[in-house]
């Protein structure tokens, strides 16, 4: 146990924990950070030692020796706590770091945070642990399953579409498919007419629910079974046959997990998956406020609901204090199908007291969104049950053959819904015993049944989740990654489409790999290292049983590459604008683009690699959009003018492509295409321009600025100099630069972190 004259190191991931953590210890204590991950396998070789029992090579990332050197420096005749984040990822770089430090790994040097208070920080300190292998074993296995994937398929994707910013993940390939699926469900969907049958009654439309005691469904209603009840009821009177009333509690919710806060701030917020979990990443960590740096919330990736009983007494005295007796709910942990990580907490604020009153002090902008997001939620289950009085109306024929149905909903004890009202509402509607409808009320309502939904970012991770793919720490890096790889697009700013290019290496991966993008076999890989990490299972033996499989795939994949008998061919539905025959789908050194496939005619159409299509039993559908665009010049880019209203549209011009607004020419809105990142100097959004000479580069759109630079700001800094770095192409892939350092980093490392 450590001692007051002892001398001691924490070291954490981020210099922002670092300065919080430092707030609650004493002089003994210096905290340094890692700055992320300090090793990792080879970025230019394989790394793993198939033969020799998937031994993996481990080198220092780049951009961190410095880092390293620094870290030995402090450390030495000094005690070292490691204090990385509680997750395998957390566990991995812990386990690094001692093995770069030469610490022994039977000593309890291990400390972990669930969140960032005086009292958790000084229960850690003096309750260290030994480094979790199973947990490190866990993820040194995801990570080497990822690398045999990526390393080994994503070169195959290269060379069949000769494009160099394409690749083949693991889990986002699964991810993928889903979406995939879904997007040719909606291609094929064939609409059903139908109609509505109701009464429109005292500012209520009361559906037709039973005919003769069963349940009717809308969808059903034909024209002919329209007319037919229509017709029935119009020889009867109609009354109120029935009334039902009783007293309904609506149950708490649960607090937040990784999915639901970032299914609630897609939904609420209108964020990104990864843009929540950057801003939840430093409300845990911690924030320079008024009253110094504070860390507002327990640990954010977490599928566990348990809330501590410091947590729960403190809810409670919060509730009496303010509400009253009555609010104070009791709170029952929710049950989960799948093992969940019982050591975290769910997300909750570290200080409940610091409610949404208190937080405006200390807090601005996104970071206060998302605090009152987590704090009302929290709050929310912690306190008592809503509590409505419900009158259930039947309306029925004088034969009571049909059934019209609706429920009055008055709500008497607000209860939870003080703090967490999403979607809850009030009914009004009463009716007298014997009360007759007037045959007037009686409408219908011609409709078209409708394909199922694209999945927005919400319930996309819903239904990841849902499926046991993925895990809290990998939901937004999914997503992120699809969309920058441009394999799926925001469409409408809400939903995800995929594009030809995501239809198409799906398609590769599906026919040459199978397993990899078969959400069955991705969560049982999953659930494989769940059971490492619980000791279970063997890291070994799962890369054994996924290698003996994925290497016949992968064999054959190759020979028909090697004797280009590899068949990734679509003949497309857009005819030939010289000789009206078919069009074929080619791969080519600048993109996508459609050929002539009559000998004597050489016209071919280039494809954008975002376009919208449909690859259906070896056919390309694209003619609609690109009708659309070649009659518009125009795509989506899913965002609204900020004059008008109106879509806004990615347009071609003289000098390159630009945003406009689709109201065009009643709004004259126009905008350059935004860089990925904002100006490292003010902040402000930056365009991409094109010269007179065809030149790109890139300006700030702040008038007060106006800087401009030759490279693309990625709005990330260098890991060691905090300098801003701008994407660069180095022999043919997109880095990550810095110009004064000269120095590259990977973007997949830098962006993951």
């Amino acid at each position: 146990m450590p001692t007051k004259k002892s001398k001691y190191v924490v070291i954490v991931e981020s210099p922002a924990k670092a300065k919080t953590i430092e707030r609650y210890l004493g002089k003994d204590y210096e905290v340094i950070a890692s700055k992320g991950h300090i090793r990792d396998l080879p970025k230019k070789s394989f790394g793993v030692d198939i033969e020799n029992n998937f031994d993996p090579e481990f080198e220092i990332m780049p951009g961190k020796k410095t880092v390293i050197t620094e870290i030995k420096k402090k450390v030495k005749n000094k005690k070292v706590l490691l204090a990385a984040d509680m997750d395998r990822e957390g566990e991995a770089i812990a386990w690094h770091l001692a093995n770069i430090l030469k610490l022994d790994e039977k000593e309890n040097n291990r400390i972990i945070f669930t969140e960032i208070t005086k009292s958790t920080i000084n229960k850690s300190i003096n309750e260290p642990q030994k480094i979790d292998l199973k947990k490190v074993d866990a993820q040194l296995a995801r990570r080497i399953l990822d690398r045999i994937v990526g390393y080994k398929v994503s070169p195959l994707v290269w060379k069949v579409l000769k494009n160099y910013k394409t690749s083949a993940g693991r889990v986002q390939s699964a991810a993928l498919k889903v979406m995939i699926d879904r997007e040719r469900e909606i291609f094929k969907f064939k609409p059903k007419e139908f109609f509505k049958i109701f009464l429109d009654y005292k500012n209520q439309k009361i559906p037709l629910v039973r005919e003769n005691g069963k349940r009717l469904k809308q969808e059903n209603i034909d024209k002919e079974k329209k007319d037919e009840i229509l017709n029935y009821l119009k020889k009867r009177e109609i009354s109120l046959n029935q009334t039902t009333s009783k007293k309904n509690k609506r149950k708490q919710p649960s607090p937040f997990i990784t999915s639901t806060l970032q299914q609630a701030a897609i939904n609420y917020l209108g964020w990104t998956s990864k843009k929540t979990m950057q801003i939840a990443q430093k409300l845990y960590e911690g924030i320079d406020t008024s009253d110094g740096q504070i860390a507002f919330i327990t640990y954010m990736r977490t599928d566990s609901t348990r809330i501590s009983d410091e947590a729960q007494n403190s809810a409670k005295k919060y509730l009496k204090d303010n509400y009253g007796e009555k609010y104070s709910g009791k709170y029952t942990q929710k049950k989960s199908k799948q093992k969940t990580q019982d050591a975290h907490e769910a997300i909750r604020p570290t200080n409940i007291f610091i409610d949404e009153n208190k937080a405006k002090s200390l807090l601005k902008g996104d970071y206060l969104k998302l605090y009152k997001l987590i704090w009302s939620r929290f709050m929310a289950s912690q306190t008592s049950a809503s509590i409505y009085d419900e009158t259930k109306y039947i309306i029925s024929d004088e034969d009571k053959k049909y059934d019209f149905e609706i429920t009055s909903k008055k709500r008497i004890f607000d209860g939870f819904e003080k703090f967490w009202n999403y979607g809850n509402s009030e009914i009004e509607f009463e009716m007298q015993e014997a009360e007759k409808v007037d045959k007037k009320h009686l409408k219908t309502e011609q409709k078209e049944t409708t394909p199922p939904s694209r999945f927005s970012e919400a319930t996309l991770v819903k239904e990841l989740e849902s499926n046991g793919v993925g895990r809290p720490s990998t939901y937004s890096t999914i997503i992120s990654t699809l969309l920058t790889r441009k394999y799926v697009n925001k469409f409408e700013k809400k939903y995800l489409r995929p594009t030809i290019a995501g239809f198409i290496v799906n398609d590769f991966l599906e026919n040459n790999f199978p397993e990899i993008v078969d959400i069955n076999f991705t969560a049982r890989m999953e659930k494989d290292l769940d059971e490492i990490e619980e000791g279970e299972n063997n890291s070994k033996k799962v890369l054994n049983e996924f290698y003996s499989n994925f290497e016949n795939f992968f064999e054959n994949a190759e020979k028909k590459i090697k004797e280009d008998k590899l068949d990734i061919n679509y003949m497309s539905d857009v005819k030939c604008s010289k000789c009206d025959r078919q069009m074929k789908l080619n791969f080519g050194r600048y993109g996508f683009y459609l050929s002539c496939e009559e000998k004597d005619c050489k016209e071919t159409q280039k494809i954008p690699f975002y376009a919208y299509g449909i690859t259906l039993n070896d056919k390309l559908y694209i003619s609609e959009f690109l009708k659309d665009f070649k009659e518009n010049n125009n795509v989506e880019i899913g965002e609204k003018c900020p004059k008008c209203g109106s879509e806004l549209v990615l347009k071609k011009g003289r000098f390159g492509e630009f945003i406009a607004c689709s109201n065009y020419p009643d709004c004259k809105f126009t905008k350059s295409v935004p860089a990925r990142g904002n100006c490292p100097v003010c902040g402000s959004e930056v365009g991409k321009m094109k010269s007179k000479r065809g030149k790109i580069y890139f300006k700030c759109t702040n008038k007060d600025c106006g800087e401009m630079f030759w490279n693309e700001p990625s709005g990330f800094n260098d890991p060691e100099t905090g300098d801003p770095l701008f994407y660069y192409y180095k022999q043919r892939e997109e880095k990550l630069y810095n110009p004064k350092t000269k120095t590259f980093y990977d973007k997949e490392e830098i962006e993951e972190d």
